[in-house]
């Protein structure tokens, strides 16, 4: 699990994130929804540790920031950043020695296969396509098999085979035990397996939404989200 207190980024004088509080439990996945410019890119960069921020963020009890967090977590960013000069293949084997892995070919093999890499395996980073991309940073940010995945905007730029090897991989990790928060602003990526929603509005949580409570005088989680950005658009 993780946990993030009282997180508060600025950019000079621009708040971009104004005390998030939440956590994620697991076997968990949660979902951050919300217009462009909300802060969602924001707080998942804080996560990742790749922002200072005001505030505390721990992944499974140690400071985000620490080198036993770093191992523990996996990211894949909203723009995928591979090496130009390294092959497919070559960025696995790259993760490989930097987590030591040891019997990871396998698994590598599997991932590669799902989103239909491996006849590109012996190609550069800067021959593949935006998608592939996507696609390798997919690959790269699960091979160690972490205990936390962090995904920014990650059906951008994949193909419907992609999308759905993708979703039946949030299930998994989710079924493994992994937290998992996936970043989107299209409601329909996320369908019916989240299990906690956080809609941000202006760099703060506007609602907080559970899939495990029902009733029939409550908005659907696609009513909630457009009741609130909507209103938000008009009252600016």
């Amino acid at each position: 699990m993780f946990n993030v207190y009282n997180v508060t980024k600025r950019y000079g004088k621009v708040l971009a994130n104004d005390k998030i509080s939440f956590c994620v439990e697991d076997g968990q996945i949660a979902v951050l929804l919300g217009p462009n410019g909300a802060g969602k890119s924001t707080i998942i960069k804080c996560i990742a540790g790749l922002l200072r921020f005001e505030g505390e963020i721990d992944i499974c009890g140690f400071k985000n920031k620490s080198s036993e967090a770093k191992r523990l977590l996996g990211y894949v960013p909203e723009m995928p950043a591979v090496y130009d000069l390294l092959t497919v293949w070559e960025h696995l084997e790259f993760i490989a020695k930097a987590y030591s892995l040891h019997d990871w070919k396998p698994y590598a093999e599997e991932l590669l296969t799902r989103l239909e890499l491996m006849d590109k395996k012996d190609k550069l980073g800067k021959e593949l396509s935006k998608g592939m991309q996507q696609k390798l940073s997919i690959c790269c940010a699960i091979l160690h098999k972490p205990r936390v995945m962090i995904f920014d905007e990650p059906m951008v730029g994949l193909d419907p085979h992609a999308i759905k090897e993708l979703k039946s991989m949030f299930v998994e990790l989710k079924n493994q035990g992994v937290s998992v928060l996936i970043s989107t602003h299209m409601l329909d990526s996320v369908e019916n397996f989240w299990d906690i929603a956080h809609i941000m509005v202006n760099g703060s949580f506007a609602a907080t939404k559970h899939n495990n409570i029902i009733s029939k005088d409550e908005k659907s989680l696609e009513e909630l989200f457009f009741e609130i950005t909507e209103r938000k658009a008009i009252d600016q």
